[in-house]
């Protein structure tokens, strides 16, 4: 979804992938091949050959890709990329346990957008359950989101090793919003329940 809002006839766009799950007009798109060997790393080396100016790796699984990833970005590349965590304060912690450096990450991580599905209250019954809907009172899924956006403030943490409840602390203070809060939207709206919310987001 990110991708299909950047300018691919501007800017030279390439990813890695496992696997391509939609096809992008004007993307250079790879797809991991375990049987050639084609892994993660060896796919971002190669396409790194070719000067993209945005890449999007599929996902961060190990060491290797999360070095290179890092050494793209502080190279003058756009890095998008996902890496499943619980929320996005322990994306930096993930990637820290990686063995990636705090100060190299400081230096380029420019935010983490975190993520959950949750159901959509049934608009056939309203929650009630029926036969649209299986009788389970949902029909469908919309997402919850919490971006945590990387100011001076927790540049220096992370560079200094902070815990995810201080770096998510400072997150907060810098007006990010809890997945769990943005689910307050949804259910004030009636597109959710609340016990949908409170069992995909932790507390």
């Amino acid at each position: 979804a990110a991708l299909s809002r950047l300018d691919a006839t501007r800017n030279n766009i390439m990813t890695v992938e496992d696997p391509i799950e939609y096809e992008l007009p004007g993307v250079g798109q790879t797809q991991v091949n375990s049987k050639i060997d084609l892994t993660f790393a060896k796919a971002l080396r190669a396409i790194l050959r070719q000067d993209p100016d945005i890449i999007m790796i599929g996902e961060i699984r190990d060491f290797e890709t999360a070095q290179i990833a890092i050494q793209a970005s502080l190279t003058g590349h756009l890095v998008l990329a996902t890496l499943h965590t619980n929320d996005a304060a322990s994306a930096v912690t993930r990637l820290t346990d990686m063995g990636v450096e705090p100060f190299l990450l400081s230096s380029s991580l420019l935010g983490v957008l975190a993520q959950r599905l949750v159901r959509k209250v049934c608009h056939a019954c309203g929650g009630k359950g029926c036969e649209a809907c299986g009788h389970t009172g949902y029909a469908g899924r919309t997402g919850v989101f919490e971006l945590l956006v990387t100011n001076d403030a927790i540049r220096a943490q992370i560079h200094n090793q902070a815990s995810e409840a201080e770096i998510r602390a400072a997150a907060l203070a810098d007006g990010m919003t809890l997945m769990r809060d943005d689910g307050e939207r949804l259910i004030a709206a009636g597109i959710t329940s609340r016990e949908e919310v409170l069992r995909v987001t932790r507390d």
